[in-house]
């Protein structure tokens, strides 16, 4: 063999290595491209599926959280009706006592007495029953405006109470 026919031989089986290797890079591009588009459906699948999950979720939270500023709106609302019921009752109140409409008095204590016959009617009343003294309209005033401060402090409880049993839920 002479050396143009070994370089030719040798040229002939490189080319001919080279088209088996650009051949089988061929097929194997080809059945990887389907692969990969086969993955990639599935994962456009399942990122659609996944997106479409969330989507759910952050609706019904949305949902959730409609509902509970809806109810915390009433018993606001409740609470607040509540509240300025008892400003009116307690203001009609003071302008009762101012008037003298109305005289708050206290039970006195009668220790002398141990009958449980109910005493005389007094030369100024008609009031069967134990004794009673009636306040100074200021004490008066000033007892009224206590109680009304401990309203309020009951009712804005009742409101603190309810908000946190909603929000519990």
């Amino acid at each position: 063999m002479s050396p143009g026919t070994l370089k030719l031989l040798i040229a002939g089986a490189a080319v001919a290595l080279i088209l088996a290797i650009s051949a089988t890079w061929k097929v194997q591009d080809w059945r990887y491209s389907g692969q990969l588009a086969k993955q990639a459906g599935l994962h456009k699948d399942d990122l659609a599926k996944i997106s479409s999950a969330a989507a759910d979720q952050v609706q019904a939270e949305q949902g959730k959280r409609l509902a509970l500023e809806q109810q915390l709106t009433t018993s606001d609302q409740t609470h607040h009706r509540a509240l300025t019921d008892a400003q009116r009752d307690q203001d009609r109140l003071r302008d009762r006592l101012a008037t003298a409409d109305v005289r708050l008095s206290v039970l006195l204590e009668d220790s002398a007495s141990c009958s449980t016959v109910p005493s005389t009617a007094g030369a100024g009343g008609v009031v069967h029953g134990r004794t009673r003294a009636q306040l100074d309209p200021a004490h008066a005033q000033r007892i009224i405006a206590i109680t009304d401060a401990g309203d309020r402090g009951l009712i804005a409880l009742r409101a603190c109470q309810a908000y946190v049993r909603t929000i519990a839920r």
